[in-house]
């Protein structure tokens, strides 16, 4: 009896570790079928195409989207849950990220208030789990929100608004303040989804090369000790899909690249109840604040 495929639908893979993960999985027995949000269609379309995968065991859909833009994320949003029809969804990978900041004007991407960086690595992704929470809650998915351990940088949270807006900072203050306001968010949506969906915050370790920093200050040195390949970053954010160990404990969320489950003293100022409120706008909000109409 052939296996049931199954559905992942990814932000962040259409390079580096993303591409990496699919292409991983491309190569598997287990058929899969991908939604992938990408910027460039075309580009990604003819770099899945060169990997000359089984297309009769697997399916790719490539669907446009801008995540610095609101209204492109709603429409990433309909065409998947149209794609979907009755299928569900069994991951929601959130790997989106940049350490690139274009502001220098004090307004951000179309008269956005916030960073380009805090528009791409948080706000868009949640608002991306607003859209398809019906279907997620419906199918029981596992969200795998790919994180860093960059989120030890933030050392007082009363800074993190400065940080984020349009004004901003430097990418390497502005970076960690982003990822630590995605896991802010990744504990507000365990919260919100517990009983239904499964939330799983992973560092993929310290991965040279992926063109995270891409027009950035921030550059990861090669030879760093601690330094992983991209095959290996890759397999790190897989091991998020399929550990079947989560910890009891709702506030352990976070799976480290090394395979273990941090300590929660590691991110403790992240478990504050009130802050991750803050930093989880509802859908309505975020609408309202970046001028998505229906």
């Amino acid at each position: 009896m052939a296996a049931m495929a199954k559905t992942i639908v990814a932000t962040g893979a259409s390079s580096g570790l993303g591409f990496e993960l699919v292409k991983q999985l491309l190569s598997q027995t287990q058929p899969y079928k991908f939604i992938l949000a990408a910027r460039d269609t075309k580009a990604t379309q003819t770099a899945f195409d060169g990997l000359k995968y089984d297309n009769s065991r697997h399916n790719v859909i490539i669907l446009p989207v801008e995540l610095n833009k609101m209204s492109t994320v709603k429409s990433f949003a309909q065409q998947t849950l149209e794609k979907l029809g009755q299928d569900k969804i069994d991951y929601l990978m959130l790997n989106a990220g940049t350490a690139m900041e274009k502001s220098t004007d004090g307004k951000g991407p179309f008269g956005s208030k916030w960073s380009e960086t805090y528009l791409v690595n948080h706000l868009s992704q949640h608002y991306l789990i607003h859209l398809l929470r019906q279907k997620l809650e419906e199918s029981r998915s596992r969200i795998v929100v790919v994180s860093s351990g960059a989120v030890r940088m933030v050392t007082a949270t009363s800074t993190l608004e400065e940080a984020t807006n349009a004004a901003g900072k430097s990418e390497t203050v502005i970076y960690p303040a982003t990822k630590f306001v995605q896991l802010l968010g990744a504990h507000w949506w365990r919260r919100q989804l517990q009983g239904t969906c499964q939330v799983v915050a992973v560092s993929p370790g310290l991965i040279p090369g992926t063109g995270l920093g891409r027009g950035s200050n921030i550059n990861i040195p090669a030879h760093l000790p601690d330094a992983k390949s991209i095959p290996e970053g890759a397999q790190s954010i897989y091991a998020a899909f399929t550990r079947d160990d989560l910890p009891e404990d709702p506030e352990q969320i976070f799976l480290t690249s090394w395979g273990e489950w941090w300590p929660k003293d590691v991110y403790a100022l992240s478990l504050d109840k009130s802050l991750q409120d803050k930093w989880s706008p509802s859908m309505e909000q975020i609408e309202k604040e970046e001028g998505v109409t229906a």
